[in-house]
């Protein structure tokens, strides 16, 4: 992957500058600037927003190639990237080129004219801009963080609204309030418009049942009104009216299998064909999500010693254990020493994280994450030992890679490099 040019990394640090606060909830701001950007947010195609914890990026990685199948323009709208800032925003199926995005974030600058903006609240502006500008048939819009007070929450007519699994992160900024923290990802409901959830945990499902009731937008819950699951090899999709046969996706582990079957689910809503459907769960692909790494220097390394290399970007509990227990199916089919190689940034919950990992990882190697404020590699040493993991710490994710295969252990181990997505844009970086 490329990264992002001298010019496009001044841009956008430019923008940090503009206010104090790395994130500051609220939509005051960037509706002050859109308006004098002509309001783009209002000129844009149908659009799916989607919120929640954990499963995002990966429904709408579903979504968007089910759309693209049917022969669809698909904008698209993530956050975090992972190697380039450009990543963030796809016009019409392809990665915005970095002059476009030059341009438009100088036109954000002057409109804002220097006075208060968070960071994500001016990319989050640019986007709209773009969107505005570029035909599509569709754009899948994706919430920064919580919901209600998100930048992205100033659209006021959205096709479908969308809520994948909803767990505990962000604590410094959501708190520790499940309750709460479900109420603030459900005002992003509208209403009279469709909305669609992952299974969620019965608090979780109640809140977001009464949400829908308050703001008259129709709730549709996933293991009430549809259901997906594995059998025989074959993803199974049901819902009131029809049975899907379809190909397991080719996204690893079985919460992947609960993404797609929510993708369908609203893919159905918007029209798109069971062979076009079929088509995008075969090939959606989403970076650094349980991705097997064969291509790199990393991944020859690994491969001329007979390991397995796994990346993935989970950071938080629930994250945590989807991860673990897509590593425990790979042990049941093919057993392997699980070592990790991990960082993560200073404000997630590490012991949430690995205690999915007790009784399967054999060891831990703790490193650094380049340019971003980590958790110190004693207490992650302390956390993984206090799960009966064994623990070191290592100065670079190539180090702690040579350092597993020196040992040249009895059985060739499964490595997976996990616990933060900025961890894995650098490994992705050198690939």
């Amino acid at each position: 992957m490329r990264k992002d040019s001298p010019a496009l990394q001044q841009a956008l640090r430019n923008l940090e500058h503009l206010h104090p606060k790395k994130i500051d909830l609220g939509l005051e701001r960037i509706e002050r600037v859109l308006k004098k950007l002509g309001n783009p947010q209002h000129k844009l195609p149908p659009t799916i927003h989607v919120a929640g914890t954990n499963g995002k990026g990966s429904t709408t990685a579903f979504l968007r190639a089910m759309a693209e199948a049917q022969g669809l323009r698909v904008h698209v709208y993530t956050s975090p990237h992972l190697v380039s800032f450009c990543e963030r925003i796809v016009l019409a199926g392809k990665i915005i080129e970095e002059q476009v995005l030059l341009d438009i974030l100088a036109r954000v600058q002057d409109a804002n004219n220097d006075e208060p903006l968070s960071f994500f609240e001016a990319t989050t502006a640019a986007g709209f801009v773009a969107f505005s500008e570029t035909s599509a048939d569709l754009l899948i819009l994706e919430v920064g963080l919580g919901g209600r007070f998100d930048a992205t929450n100033v659209i006021d007519r959205p096709a479908t609204c969308v809520i994948t699994p909803i767990d505990y992160d962000h604590a410094e900024f959501l708190g520790r309030d499940l309750a709460q923290i479900t109420r603030e990802k459900a005002g992003i409901f509208k209403a009279h418009t469709p909305a669609f959830s992952a299974e969620q945990t019965n608090l979780v499902r109640a809140v977001l049942d009464a949400e829908a009731v308050k703001s008259q937008c129709k709730l549709q819950n996933m293991g009430e009104h549809f259901s997906a699951y594995a059998q025989q090899g074959r993803l199974i999709y049901e819902d009131e009216t029809s049975l899907l046969d379809l190909p397991l996706p080719t996204l690893r582990g079985a919460h992947q299998v609960m993404n797609a079957g929510l993708a369908v689910a609203i893919a159905k809503s918007l029209l798109i064909d069971e062979r076009a459907i079929a088509k995008g769960i075969k090939t959606a692909n989403w970076p650094a999500r349980l991705q097997p790494l064969s291509n790199g220097s990393l991944a020859k390394i690994a491969n001329t010693a007979g390991a397995e290399l796994w990346l993935d970007g989970g950071h938080n509990p629930h994250a945590g254990r989807a991860l673990a227990s897509a590593m425990a199916e790979l042990d049941a089919n093919e057993p392997r020493p699980l070592i990790l190689i991990m960082g993560m940034l200073a404000n997630k919950d590490a012991p949430g994280f690995l205690d999915a990992f007790e009784g399967l990882a054999q060891k831990i190697i703790v490193v650094p994450i380049e340019g971003h404020a980590s958790i110190s590699p004693e207490s992650l040493i302390d956390i993984a030992k206090g799960r009966g993991i064994k623990a070191e710490e290592n100065d670079t994710v190539e180090t702690a890679l040579a350092n597993i295969l020196k040992t040249k252990p009895k059985q060739r181990p499964r490595i997976l490099i996990c616990g933060s997505l900025y961890l894995a844009g650098t490994v992705l970086a050198k690939v």
